[in-house]
């Protein structure tokens, strides 16, 4: 079992599309899978699922469907934020949360503060935000805070300023709709996560499509650069 799930939650457009219905039908119904998503992993002892819900790029799209995106994203802090206290699951929301309505990001705060005692689920919703932004803010943060180590810096260094700092790196990476890509999402984070796509649109990606990805995952050999004969000699290694 996974310690770690993160999710490209794709194709609810085109899930609405495929309906005749309008877009924000399928944002609805995506909207319902999270509280799904949440629940199954709770129930299989999964600690950490984060899911893109907003990239940086999504500003891009039709002005009104953006707006839904927050008034939904609204909606589902206010609605769904006492759920999670009382399931013992943390909610922490990461990314560029500068461009966010005051009220949108002081209800973040609210949500963040309410459930940070919990420890049963660590749940992250990445919103307004890119891989690529990830790694230069922290490279910013870092050089502001140790400009003598200029020259000499590594990887452990980098870490404590991602925005995902918190956590284990992803053990299985999902994307689900069709498309076999990462789309700037968690960028350095996924350098040795199992990946996993699948054609299923986000809103038809129930629990039986989840327990799927998960069965994948579990015939996977993770090397991390070794060989499988190593793994066998020394399998805590």
């Amino acid at each position: 079992m996974p310690e770690h799930v993160a999710v490209i939650m794709d194709g609810n457009g085109r899930w609405a599309k495929k309906r005749f219905l309008p877009r924000v039908a399928g944002h609805v119904k995506g909207v319902e899978l999270v509280r799904e998503m949440v629940r199954a992993c709770l129930e299989r002892g999964i600690g950490y699922l984060t899911l893109f819900a907003f990239s940086s790029e999504n500003w891009r799209r039709p002005a009104d469907e953006v707006s839904v995106l927050m008034q939904l994203f609204v909606k589902a802090l206010q609605q769904e934020v006492k759920k999670l206290q009382e399931n013992g699951v943390r909610l922490r929301v990461v990314g560029d949360l500068n461009r966010f309505d005051p009220g949108l990001q002081q209800l973040i705060a609210d949500a963040e503060a309410l459930t940070a005692g919990n420890t049963r689920l660590n749940l992250t919703i990445a919103a307004n935000y890119g891989g690529r932004w990830d790694i230069m803010q922290a490279v910013n943060k870092m050089a502001l805070a140790h400009p003598e180590k200029v020259g000499t810096w590594d990887e452990s260094d980098l870490a404590p300023w991602l925005s995902m700092h918190f956590a284990p790196e992803p053990d299985l990476f999902i994307r689900t709709g069709g498309e076999e890509r990462m789309s700037n999402f968690l960028l350095w984070q996924l350098a040795y996560a199992e990946l996993y796509f699948t054609p299923t649109l986000w809103p038809d990606f129930d629990t039986s499509e989840f327990d799927k990805a998960i069965a994948s995952y579990a015939q996977r050999e993770r090397r991390f650069g070794r060989t499988s004969e190593q793994l066998v000699d020394s399998p805590n290694a």
